[in-house]
């Protein structure tokens, strides 16, 4: 299994030096789709409307599927689009049978190679397992049956024609969550640095031999079950807009664990840390945000596309609307964004709408602000200056807090009054960490002994 090589480096040292379409490390797939080579490509997620998925239905599924790339490879050649990533996320259903998501990865791959002979269209394949261990609670991370379906579905997908693997692990999730809504910062530092870089360590050596034998791309991971279940419970009024920005900087560190294991990118479209880990490590990454309205509502509709090499609408259903079906009228939306992008850094004006989109957001919402290239760099010098996951993820929640309160004492950023009472009780938590990892587990153990299996984490 692949071994685990920690940063220790940027590859980034200013933050002048990044912006979107360009990667110290680009990355070339499928037919002959080079990201973060000079320009920013579209990634396109497309999804099912509610309909049954089972045995029976799945010719209708699959051929849904064929439907839903053929028309959004035709809108793309009817816009004179030259290259674009096509994304299958996968539902648990077909995760949890391998064969069938394998066969809809077939499917698609064969439209796709239909069009690249007749058309020329250059396309990559990312496929994104679900992870359906976090399904049964306490989860058996390492052990269980869904872990070895889950893999299985990696090692038949990348057979089958995908270019690109990816996942959205849940590590540590069984801890956030409740930690999450109970505002416990003890509680959210030990899934992320404890619970959340063993998993990272475990699936992705285990996803990037699979990649290297089957000679595809091992992409990603992503926050999405911690950070962005932050952002859409904020969204809802359900916690605080600052503890979901801390969360937002607090899951750097784990999803960084993906590439330290042999990922080379893209880095997938919902992990809004991605900047931190180009800044690192120089990988591609995909990003979303105004593009991606139809999947959640977010504070970070332009700051998000800063230093993008991807461009993403996170994911649509196949439902009709005036325009055509959604997957092809987002794919018209997200090839007129990556132009006016590409069009900027073909006539010297890409800095300039890069600071222009970071503006735009920057001081409207806290979570906004974390995503300041600055923050991000600032956050990537961190991390590398720390040698293990506990200390460089409790540098992230500090340097959070410091952002934010900073820029509410400037007169930069508005918070309304409960928002400031929660960032004092999330900066004290802060202060009160222990100063080891060992005594925060030991701590975490008796308050959090019941919801994780230690065992799966090899603790």
């Amino acid at each position: 299994m692949a071994e685990r090589r920690l940063a220790k480096s940027l590859a980034y040292e200013s933050v002048d030096e990044a912006i979107f379409g360009f990667a110290k490390r680009p990355v070339t797939c499928g037919h002959g789709v080079t990201i973060g080579s000079g320009e920013v490509l579209p990634e396109v997620n497309f999804t099912l409307p509610p309909m049954p998925i089972r045995d029976e239905t799945l010719p209708e599924v699959r051929q849904r599927f064929r439907e839903m790339v053929t028309r959004i490879l035709q809108r793309a050649v009817h816009l004179g689009q030259e290259a674009l990533v096509l994304e299958f996320e996968q539902l648990y259903e077909m995760t949890r049978n391998p064969d069938w998501g394998a066969i809809i990865t077939s499917d698609i791959k064969k439209v796709m190679d239909e069009f690249n002979q007749k058309h020329g269209l250059k396309t990559a394949l990312r496929v994104t397992i679900a992870d359906i261990r976090d399904e049964e609670r306490p989860p058996k991370m390492r052990t269980g049956v869904p872990t070895a379906k889950m893999l299985q579905a990696f090692e038949l997908c990348a057979d089958a024609g995908a270019d690109i693997l990816s996942i959205e692990s849940t590590g540590g999730k069984e801890v956030s969550d409740r930690a999450l809504v109970e505002g416990d910062i003890d509680g959210l530092i030990f899934a992320l640095a404890v619970l959340a870089p063993r998993d990272m360590e475990f699936l992705w050596g285990q996803i990037v031999d699979i990649a290297n034998r089957h000679g595809v791309v091992a992409g990603g991971d992503t926050a999405c079950g911690f950070a962005n279940t932050a952002m859409q419970l904020a969204h809802q009024g359900l916690i605080p807009k600052v503890l979901a920005a801390v969360m937002r900087l607090v899951c750097a560190p784990r999803s960084l664990v993906a590439v330290e294991m042999g990922a080379t990118g893209p880095l997938k479209d919902c992990g809004y840390e991605n900047p931190v880990i180009k800044f690192i490590t120089g990988v591609p990454i995909s990003m979303e945000g105004k593009s991606s309205a139809c999947a959640h509502s977010s504070p970070l509709g332009n700051i998000a596309a800063a230093v993008c090499d991807l461009w993403s609408n996170e994911s649509v259903q196949d439902v009709r609307l005036l325009g055509g079906f959604a997957p092809e009228v987002f794919t018209e939306i997200l090839i007129y964004d990556c132009r006016l992008m590409n069009t900027a850094l073909k006539n010297g004006q890409g800095k300039c709408l890069r600071d222009l989109l970071i503006e735009s957001d920057r001081f409207r919402d806290p979570q906004a602000l974390i995503l300041d290239l600055t923050v991000m760099h600032e956050a990537a010098k961190r991390i590398v200056a720390n040698g293990d996951d506990y200390h460089r993820t409790v540098e992230m929640a500090k340097l959070a807090v410091e952002t934010i309160q900073n820029a509410v004492n400037d007169g930069k950023l508005s918070l309304p009054e409960r928002e400031l009472r929660w960032l004092a009780i999330i900066s004290d938590a802060i202060q009160t960490l222990p100063s080891s990892v060992e005594q925060l587990t030991e701590r975490a153990v008796v308050v959090w002994g019941e919801t994780f299996i230690p065992s799966e984490y090899g603790l």
